[in-house]
């Protein structure tokens, strides 16, 4: 593509000193055979897309495969991509679809992991930071809540609540109506403020017999920091 070369890309700084290349202007590369503008632009986005994946699967290993499979699709696919939505809208919609098909395939398939007697399989094989005792218990009882969702539901709610999207835009990453993802979000957090609602004292942990079943947002979803960064 003329005006991006190699050198512009890995630099962040096109031709004459100008603004780095946008994110269309990379696909453009990408697609004209620029060898280094797909991968500036999995730099730019990798970690957005990479804790959308994480909580949309909800496991390390499956997320870090569904995330290899859609990043391999875009990479083959970029010359479809016209321009109606952003880079990243196109980009998150393909992890998304990616995450959705391991999971329905994990439903149609369940299967039983073997423990190896040398894990916690509750816990991530990466390190986790370092938080108080009760904030991490909180942050697990929270994860697999989210995990008990609907597929659908568990993806509008990362997407909204988690990662901080408008429901505008995570209407066009799922490919739905943004009144549909209204309704999703309701419902998911409907279905989590049973379980969570003694995090708000409202009721014993789940099994007591005395959990709130408030319909509003569920304010302890681990958030923070994966919410995205301004564009």
């Amino acid at each position: 593509m003329a005006g991006v070369t190699s050198r512009d890309v890995s630099a962040g700084v096109p031709g004459a000193g100008e603004s780095a290349p946008s994110d269309a202007e990379l696909i453009r590369a990408h697609v004209a055979g620029e060898p280094d503008a797909f991968a500036e632009l999995v730099r730019r986005h990798r970690d957005r897309l990479w804790a959308v994946a994480l909580r949309t699967v909800g496991e390390r290993e499956e997320a870090a495969d569904a995330l290899q499979d859609a990043l391999l699709n875009a990479h083959r696919n970029a010359a479809r991509f016209r321009g109606d939505s952003a880079v990243t809208t196109w980009l998150h919609r393909i992890v998304v679809n990616a995450c959705l098909d391991r999971l329905r395939r994990r439903q149609a398939h369940p299967t039983v992991p073997l423990p190896d007697g040398n894990r916690d399989q509750d816990r991530p094989s990466a390190p986790e930071p370092a938080a108080p005792a009760p904030d991490h218990d909180t942050a697990l009882v929270v994860r697999d809540a989210l995990a008990a969702l609907p597929v659908d539901q568990r993806a509008a709610i990362v997407l909204v609540d988690v990662q901080g999207y408008p429901v505008a835009e995570a209407a066009e990453m799922l490919g739905v109506a943004e009144g549909t993802v209204k309704s999703r979000c309701a419902r998911g957090r409907a279905r989590m403020a049973v379980t969570l609602g003694f995090l708000r004292g409202e009721g014993n942990r789940p099994g007591g017999g005395n959990v709130g079943s408030g319909s509003g947002p569920v304010t302890s979803l681990p958030a923070g920091h994966d919410r995205r960064d301004q564009r």
